[in-house]
């Protein structure tokens, strides 16, 4: 097993610019959205199937959106790397990427990633209920509470029933394009 070591977004580049691949570990709407040009996608929820490692790979630096992700499944990411390989993970993610004037390809086209959906209609659905509550009918009060329940249920159990719904939505079915 290798250790994955923290590194800069100006070194990370730079280890690109010579040959080591950038592997994006977060889901596949997020990736569509917003993405480091050139970097391979390999979602962490695939990793139990194959890891993102390829014959020939020297250098992999793994990624996700703030480095939290990648720095709390380093363990998992580091399992499957080839002995010889150098990994690391960039520190901060691809906001410290951005941060460091670094590009990165936007695709405003895209669906917003499905937790920010859920987090978008989640607070609709909760201001919606408080203000008919207030204004209509104290009954309101419950659709903010319902929501409130899903939202526990939903941290407890890592299963969001608002997510899988809004994942079943016309929006969130087109298709990506390749280099996602």
């Amino acid at each position: 097993m290798t250790a994955l070591t923290l590194i800069s977004p100006q070194r990370a580049a730079e280890l690109m610019r010579e040959g080591a691949v950038l592997v994006d570990i977060r889901e596949r709407d997020e990736h569509a959205r917003e993405r480091i040009e050139g970097a391979r996608h390999h979602a962490l929820s695939l990793l139990d199937r194959e890891h993102p490692a390829r014959p020939g790979d020297d250098v992999l630096i793994f990624h996700c959106r703030s480095g939290a992700r990648t720095t709390q499944n380093a363990p998992q990411l580091a399992k499957g790397v080839p002995a010889g390989v150098e990994t690391y993970v960039l520190d901060g993610g691809i906001e410290a990427w951005k941060k460091a004037g670094l590009p990165v390809t936007v695709d405003r086209k895209a669906p917003l990633p499905i937790m920010r959906q859920v987090q978008i209609a989640a607070g609709s659905l909760v201001v919606l209920g408080t203000v008919l509550g207030a204004t209509v009918s104290p009954g309101f009060y419950l659709l903010a509470g319902f929501v409130g329940a899903g939202l526990v249920f939903a941290g407890v159990t890592g299963f969001c029933g608002m997510a899988n719904v809004l994942a079943l939505m016309p929006w969130n079915r087109q298709p990506t394009s390749s280099a996602a």
